[in-house]
């Protein structure tokens, strides 16, 4: 492959808008999917290649799908209309979404089946490290899927982490990163809102624990949506329960107890029981407020 690769990017999302844009400027073909027509529309805008899936899909390099779950991912591969089946053999899948490493295991078993190299590649890093082409990839492969995908790779990512020759291991590292930014950021929003008791102004909240050893990058980058009253979802409070739920499933695969992050994944289904689920992440902060009868900023 070289920096005429043909790439399909599906889900154009924060993070994968993200991903096909840094793939443009890396010099890509890239075409954008998504079931929003306006999204397309707006990558088509920015300079994405116009055309369908089903026109296109044969004469593509490479998959890229960065899509919400293990049922997206199967269903944009080998459902109705799905781009596996279309793909000329030795083509490449790259699957971005956070899964349980039994089902990126199945994914490439069916891929190999079709002719097609699959990377287990679930991405690290948030829409702006998306945008700037600056994305943690936590991948695992074959090393002749690696290489056929080395230009997107480069085009998206600073950091690429080989996890290993075949799919598992990357979903598996991604499930102890997800575990860490699911605690952080339900730990940030009890701290927050504890001091909160105690009049500490969730601004000052910030000025003072970013400076102090208690800080983290969950902390940083979530406190100032609270501050701001800012919950337009840059990483929504859906995406958790699933992202706990299979750290929740693999630990007890594993035999293992995992009880803080059992502890955090109930305050996001409670957040989602307040009917909080399409807002950022950073509004579990709004679970302990409503329990502790405090307004946080934009509630005064």
């Amino acid at each position: 492959m070289t920096q005429t690769t043909k790439v399909a990017v599906i889900g154009l999302g924060s993070m994968g808008f993200g991903v096909a844009s840094s793939l443009l400027r890396a010099g890509l073909t890239v075409y954008g999917f998504d079931i929003n027509p306006d999204a397309v529309a707006r990558f088509v805008a920015k300079g994405g290649t116009e055309g369908t899936l089903a026109d296109v899909a044969g004469d593509l390099d490479a998959v890229v799908t960065v899509v919400l779950n293990a049922a997206q991912t199967e269903a944009v591969l080998f459902g109705e209309g799905g781009a596996v089946p279309l793909l000329r053999k030795g083509a490449a899948v790259m699957s971005c979404a956070t899964v349980a490493p039994d089902f990126a295991r199945r994914m490439e078993a069916a891929c190999l089946e079709a002719g097609v190299m699959y990377l287990d590649a679930p991405i690290s890093g948030g829409p702006i490290r998306a945008a700037d082409g600056e994305l943690s990839v936590l991948a695992s492969g074959t090393a002749d899927t690696f290489a056929a995908l080395q230009p997107v790779l480069d085009g998206m990512a600073s950091h690429v982490f080989n996890m290993g020759d075949e799919a598992g291991p990357g979903s598996a590292m991604k499930a102890v990163n997800q575990l860490l930014v699911g605690v952080h950021i339900a730990t940030m929003a009890e701290a927050l809102t504890f001091g909160m008791t105690q009049g500490v102004t969730p601004d000052k909240f910030y000025e003072i624990i970013t400076k102090s050893a208690g800080t983290s990058w969950a902390l940083e980058n979530r406190t100032p949506h609270i501050v701001d009253a800012d919950y337009s979802p840059k990483s929504q409070v859906n995406i958790w329960p699933k992202d706990l739920g299979i750290v929740q499933d693999i630990a007890r695969s594993a035999q293992f107890s995992a009880p803080i992050s059992a502890a955090a994944l109930q305050m996001y289904l409670a957040a989602q029981g307040m009917g909080l689920g399409a807002e950022d992440d950073a509004a579990v902060a709004k679970v302990y407020a409503r329990q502790s009868g405090l307004k946080l900023p934009g509630e005064e």
